[in-house]
């Protein structure tokens, strides 16, 4: 679990199909650890002089970009939420549900307005003023806008993330909010039933 806060920008040592070594200084990271890569929650396997590697499956490596990563390349990187952590984004699985492509970064005053391109799958999940994992980033998202979603970014996001060495055209992680899968989910369990009081409390919402 995260919570899509950044605490490093990582530097891709080694890639292939299916490992990367990530130069990073975080520090507490062991093997078995989780850690967020531009979003994708990975196992660190191994842990040696301020790198750490993780593997990943055929799974991961179709649906999100780490493959299109190049050495020297920065990443976002996250460890894992604590008990003692205050969820200062929102919850974030590290579960990717595909990729998005940057249609627009234009600066607008002191912000930043990032238009993402999204498949109809990841679509479904956003809302106006929802919340999305872009490369592992918590954002709110502005407006749906034409099969895609527009975001503001603040300049302490942009500057400390990958956000700013993306270009127009460029592929980025995505991840929907969890609590909208959650609800399609429920609301379909009885279609007759659909999101009442007693669905809710049976279902320990309340």
């Amino acid at each position: 679990m995260f919570t899509g806060l950044i605490e490093d920008l990582g530097t891709v040592k080694r890639i292939s199909s299916s490992q990367i070594t990530i130069d990073t200084s975080l520090d507490g990271i062991s093997a078995g650890d989780s850690v967020a890569v531009n979003g994708a929650c990975l196992t660190a396997v191994s842990v040696n002089n301020g790198a750490f590697t993780a593997d990943y499956s055929p799974q991961t490596d179709k649906i999100t970009t780490l493959s299109s990563l190049k050495i020297n390349e920065k990443v976002n990187l996250e460890r894992a939420l604590t008990l003692s952590s205050r969820l200062g984004g929102h919850i974030v699985t590290g579960h990717i549900d595909g990729a998005g492509k940057i249609k627009t970064i234009e600066k607008q005053e002191r912000f930043y307005r990032v238009i993402v391109l999204l498949d109809d799958k990841c679509v479904r999940y956003c809302v106006d003023k929802g919340s999305v994992a872009v490369d592992g980033i918590s954002l709110t998202i502005s407006k749906i806008e034409n099969s895609g979603i527009e975001l503001f970014i603040i300049p302490e996001t942009f500057n400390n993330t990958v956000l700013k060495f993306k270009k127009e055209g460029c592929a980025v992680n995505i991840e929907t909010d969890i609590l909208a899968k959650y609800a399609e989910k429920f609301s379909k369990k009885d279609s007759s039933e659909g999101i009442s009081l007693e669905m809710l409390k049976g279902n320990g919402f309340i």
